[in-house]
């Protein structure tokens, strides 16, 4: 899979797995219309329309890579402005890895395989691939609509300079030193949160946020542990789509080698396990997109609500040590205003803050439900139509082999 690969063209190209029923405005419409893999990036060609006049022109296409979406990420992240936003979550980078490492190994394989197994194995492995790359496309999309349907979020200049500018971004990959920076930085924040509920005693003054905080704990750890297990359901399914490819193999081999009655039960049951195994991977296909990729997206996204939880708590201790100061300098009588100054800026702040995170958390939850229950309606309706046609192929091949017999 050295050779670059692009969306086939007038093919549904985008899983909506983790797509959202976001309220879009017609005057600012963001897609991705095409992406090429080469070997160590993905170019994202990210089209927008818009009446907006922010822009120079109606219709923009620039083309990005992965680290340009996470650079947008992190300046919305880091910008103060949005502390009371829960900010869309990054685009997962783009991992063929694993889909080439298979690929390899199965042309150092080539000599113990049949020239059948060898291409069924191949044509399953580059599907494989193809999905993944399709899902890539259609996370960093969803990550821009979200974005761009966000009545604060899209009017950053950041995000315009991303849309509009139609020169290379020059953004870098993270070094090692900054991603351990990251790193250390989630250990800190973790740290303050345990001394900010435990240590100081604070206590949450607004029901609504301590039911969200206590659901959105809870709800993130079960979302995890659930997605590690869709992911080793629809691993299995996969691997038993596999084993069929040497059972069907072998099986058709035989009926070219007898000259007797069994030899057409032998290409019929060939057959069988031949669809089922085409059957049994769409089975494992739907699964990772409906179910795991939802999952994944919503433990990021879930992340990001517990992130939001933290800014306000962390604006409400500033609060409380705000008052704490002011009392101290009333106490002694000296620099009072300025203390009366900053226990006003940070009330203002902390008040902001929850206004836009009560808000932020109600439309979180709306569009959490709708996505579950548009994804598993989906998934148990094809489901049900792949039972049915693994359930009339096997009835329909007993008949052909009782005719037979």
């Amino acid at each position: 899979m050295e050779e670059p690969l692009e969306m086939p063209p007038g093919e549904e190209s985008k899983p909506c797995s983790v797509s959202e029923e976001l309220v879009t405005d017609p005057s600012l419409q963001v897609e991705i219309s095409d992406a090429v893999s080469e070997r160590d990036k993905v170019k994202f060609t990210v089209q927008t329309k818009s009446s907006l006049p922010h822009f120079t022109r109606p219709a923009l296409s620039v083309v990005r890579q992965h680290e340009d979406f996470v650079w947008l990420h992190d300046t919305f992240s880091e910008n103060d402005e949005y502390a009371g936003i829960i900010i869309p979550p990054a685009p997962p980078r783009p991992d063929f890895e694993a889909s080439r490492e298979k690929l390899q190994r199965l042309g150092e394989g080539n000599s113990t395989l049949t020239r059948d197994e060898f291409a069924k194995m191949k044509q399953e492995l580059e599907g494989e691939y193809l999905a993944i790359f399709k899902k890539t496309v259609a996370m960093h999309e969803v990550f821009l609509q979200r974005l761009a349907a966000h009545p604060v979020l899209r009017r950053d200049h950041n995000f315009y300079v991303f849309l509009e500018y139609d020169q290379d971004l020059s953004v870098r990959g993270k070094n090692r030193k900054e991603l351990l920076g990251g790193f250390f930085r989630n250990i800190v924040k973790s740290a303050d949160e345990v001394l900010i509920t435990g240590v100081s005693g604070l206590k949450e003054v607004d029901e609504f946020f301590e039911h969200e905080r206590t659901f959105l704990l809870e709800y993130h750890a079960r979302v995890r542990d659930t997605c590690l297990k869709a992911d080793r359901a629809m691993r299995s399914h996969k691997s038993l789509a596999e084993d069929y490819i040497p059972i069907s193999v072998a099986l058709g081999s035989l009926g070219t080698q007898e000259v007797c009655q069994l030899q057409t039960s032998f290409l019929k049951l060939a057959e069988l396990f031949e669809r089922l195994r085409k059957l049994e991977g769409r089975v494992a296909s739907d699964e990772d997109l409906k179910l795991s990729d939802l999952f994944k997206y919503y433990m990021r996204d879930s992340q990001a609500a517990k992130d939001l939880l933290y800014r306000r708590l962390r604006a409400l201790a500033d609060y409380e040590n705000a008052n704490k100061s002011l009392d101290r300098a009333r106490m002694r009588n000296k620099e009072v205003k300025p203390a009366e100054a900053h226990q006003q800026l940070c009330c203002q702040r902390f008040e902001q803050l929850s206004v836009s995170a009560k808000q932020e958390l109600t439309d979180f939850k709306s569009r959490r439900i709708s996505a579950f229950r548009k994804n598993l309606i989906e998934l148990a309706e094809l489901e049900l139509k792949h039972a049915k046609a693994s359930s009339l192929l096997l009835r329909n091949t007993l008949i052909v082999l009782k005719g037979d017999a």
